[in-house]
């Protein structure tokens, strides 16, 4: 079994982290409900999780992969969130974003990309480009 890549984070951000899940917006807690529990293809995701000095709004380990949703608040804080991730990407991470719209009236087609980005991940896609 590969052993899994430690990702650093600040611990200052745990406590931020606990009342982002205790105050969840609607599109989390939608998605939340379909992806927890390894309910997408086995994988395990993580909830507001600190990675480095930022939070991301779900992570898998065994993906490296982060999923975020932008709702309207993301409007204002593109270039932020451009370095965010960026810097992220630099660890290894993989990212795959959502629109708030997307989680609230397509979950099918949302989950339908996440696996799809999966099986790419996996190399059972004709495609080898990820999303």
């Amino acid at each position: 079994m590969a052993r899994r890549k430690i990702i650093p984070y600040n611990p200052e951000l745990k406590e931020r982290a606990r009342q982002l899940r205790k105050n969840s917006t609607l599109a989390e807690v939608l998605l939340w409900n379909q992806i927890k529990n390894r309910r997408i293809k086995g994988y395990q995701f993580l909830r507001q999780k600190p990675l480095d000095n930022y939070i991301v709004d779900f992570f898998c380990y065994e993906l490296m992969l982060a999923i975020e949703i932008d709702g309207d608040s993301h409007h204002y804080k593109v270039e932020r969130d451009q370095v965010r991730q960026k810097r992220l990407e630099s660890l290894g991470i993989k990212f795959i974003r959502f629109t708030d719209w997307d989680i609230k009236k397509n979950m099918e087609g949302v989950l339908q990309q996440l696996e799809i980005w999966i099986d790419q991940f996996e190399g059972r896609s004709p495609s080898s480009t990820l999303l």
